[in-house]
């Protein structure tokens, strides 16, 4: 495969609790348990996302501009992650077949989102394939924030925002502003989604709904 550049959506998501959660918990239940929680949000994010990387707690997934239309369907992608996983934790906590540490801790997990858009590079390292650039750079970079107690939620880089079209305000996306080396001020927006996921009714769950289903 030649190498060549493209524009599109990278997303991360990323499961919060995840070290004290496998240094706690027997070898032979925690892993497994991160295992079904990341295939579940894999399924929800492919298609129409590919899924790039498992990278140990995260999966680091692509959205070629030429796939993700209208741009507004990264939203409901990314909604329908978190809900994903959340159904399946639920289900794993109420399976009272095992008192093990890690079945019995399983609820302490959560789950944060990251979506940047913008170029990246598409070229092959050995016989594998590689998303490369600043973009893959920063979204990275990103998992690691100024969100202090925050554990689940959706991040949108202003340029995810501006690409998606989402109204921030209505759609429960809150402003922050962090200085990263090399990069300076990224602006971006967070959605709690302990506070706002499931509210039936809420306007911001009904604004994210709106975008994400409009044309």
């Amino acid at each position: 495969m030649k190498s060549y550049i493209e524009d599109g959506a990278l997303v991360l998501a990323d499961i919060s609790g995840f070290t004290e959660f496998v240094t706690a918990t027997a070898i032979e239940h925690g892993p497994p348990i991160i295992a079904e929680l990341l295939a579940e949000v894999m399924r929800e994010l492919s298609p129409p996302l590919e899924i790039q990387e498992v990278e140990g707690d995260a999966v680091f997934a692509l959205g070629a501009d030429r796939v993700l239309v209208p741009p507004a369907r990264l939203l409901h992608v990314l909604h329908e992650a978190f809900i994903a996983f959340r159904n399946r934790q639920r289900e794993l906590e109420a399976d009272q077949s095992c008192s093990c540490a890690a079945c019995r801790s399983v609820g302490t997990l959560d789950l944060k989102i990251v979506a940047h858009h913008g170029q990246f590079l598409r070229q092959m390292v050995g016989d594998r394939s590689q998303a490369a650039g600043v973009n893959v750079v920063l979204a990275h970079r990103l998992l690691k924030n100024g969100l202090a107690g925050q554990r689940a939620y959706i991040l949108l880089t202003e340029a995810a925002v501006r690409w998606t079209g989402v109204d921030p305000a209505p759609a429960g996306l809150v402003p922050h502003t962090e200085r990263y080396e090399h990069f300076g001020d990224v602006r971006y927006f967070v959605r709690d989604l302990r506070s706002t996921i499931g509210a039936s009714g809420s306007p911001a769950g009904n604004a994210w709904a709106a975008h994400a289903f409009a044309n």
